[in-house]
């Protein structure tokens, strides 16, 4: 009886959780739309407003196709010949995977240099504008370096696109930069990889920010959003500050099951409940890479904080690779992380969308003053893409 028990209760339990993680799986697919927005296709901005600015947001596009066939930079010149001149396209960090950009030699040199040459042509082809800013595999995944590791590729992107705005906060400085877009649309740049850097990272005049104490940033953000309460404002950064998927502590039956898979996606060994700890680590400590760990919470809870005192503001980061939408005390929080890989989100919780496909969210600003976001998807019947979500925000 001991060994009927000892064998056969572990195979049901396996094989539930089998059954679960695909029935997860074919579940994951399918866009989540909050009641509330289920009908999103009957909105749209009126078809006689003129388009004054188009921003196309592209989180993590670090593994790009470099031989012309990748989905997303197909879907990324529909947009651009949509806009014409009057858009920006903005990288929202690691832009190169695995480690950004090397130094000549290294054996990721090549791939690295082969990846960011196919985003920048991407720009120079184009009438409009491109802004890179940096993530944490930009900085050497936050390891010793990452300042050194970063600055050769801000110098690599400005030599080749000779625009001074093309990579933003300079010198890897916490921010905030802001530019212009449009009347009455204004984009601010956040390095949110300055605050959960393990390494050396920039401050004061001898590194080229304005500031050598880091409260004067938060103080410089506050001043700046409460001189544009007139304008709608896109702020920009690596890390999200809502998620419902991996860096947000939410995880899949599956990474409880085979938890050997977060160190690649082959080691599919399971590890029923003892596979639990690792997700349960994540979820209450973090990685420096998780909202949980205390570096990355200090950083969210002092923006928010910050974001909370406005109604006129709309962040977008990356990080996550997926699509998702928060709308947060009047405030509107973007994940665009999926350019070239994709993970895992949870439907429901805060978010009003969510999907695991690979895409990115465009932002439209009208001469009517409306700001509209799209979240557009690739497809396999057509190289535009999807549109599989649009609201007014």
């Amino acid at each position: 009886m001991l060994v009927y028990f000892l064998i056969i209760v572990p195979v049901l339990a396996l094989s539930f959780m089998a059954f679960s993680y695909w029935q997860e799986r074919a579940y994951r697919r399918k866009p989540f739309y909050r009641l509330s927005d289920v009908g999103w296709q009957r909105h749209a901005p009126p078809p006689d407003t003129e388009l004054l600015h188009s921003v196309a947001l592209l989180g993590d596009i670090g593994a790009v196709a470099t031989d012309g066939s990748d989905p997303v930079m197909r879907m990324v010149q529909h947009w651009q010949q949509q806009a014409g001149d009057k858009g920006t396209m903005v990288f929202l960090g690691d832009n190169i995977y695995p480690i950004g950009l090397p130094e000549v030699g290294n054996r990721h040199r090549d791939t690295a240099e082969a990846r960011l040459n196919t985003l920048l042509q991407s720009i120079k082809s184009y009438p409009g504008q491109g802004i890179f800013l940096g993530g944490n595999h930009d900085w050497l995944k936050g390891r010793e370096g990452g300042h050194e590791q970063l600055l050769r590729q801000e110098r690599y992107v400005l030599e080749h696109l000779q625009q001074p705005n093309s990579y933003l906060p300079p010198n890897g400085c916490p921010g905030p930069s802001c530019l212009q877009l449009a009347e009455g649309l204004l984009l601010v740049v956040i390095n949110t990889q300055w605050f959960v850097q393990r390494g050396f990272k920039p401050l004061g005049s001898k590194y080229g920010c304005p500031y050598s104490d880091i409260e004067e940033f938060f103080l410089s953000l506050n001043k700046l959003l409460k001189r544009n309460t007139h304008q709608r404002v896109l702020i920009v950064g690596h890390h999200p500050l809502y998620s419902n998927a991996l860096h947000g502590g939410k995880f899949t039956i599956k990474q409880h099951l085979f938890p050997l898979t977060a160190l690649h996606k082959r080691f599919l060994i399971p590890l029923p409940i003892f596979g639990s700890v690792y997700p349960f680590y994540r979820k209450m400590f973090g990685a420096y890479e998780d909202m949980s760990h205390r570096k990355y919470k200090k950083m969210r809870k002092r923006l928010l904080r910050i974001f909370h005192k406005f109604d006129n503001l709309i962040y977008v980061g990356g990080h996550d690779h997926n699509l998702q939408h928060f709308e947060v005390q009047g405030n509107h929080y973007i994940v665009s992380g999926s350019g070239s890989k994709l993970a895992f989100v949870k439907k429901g919780g805060r978010a009003t969308f969510a999907v695991e496909a690979l895409g990115f969210f465009v932002i439209n600003y009208y001469s009517n003053g409306q700001v509209w976001m799209e979240c557009r998807i690739t497809s396999d019947t057509s190289e535009a893409g999807l549109v599989v979500f649009r609201k007014q925000v």
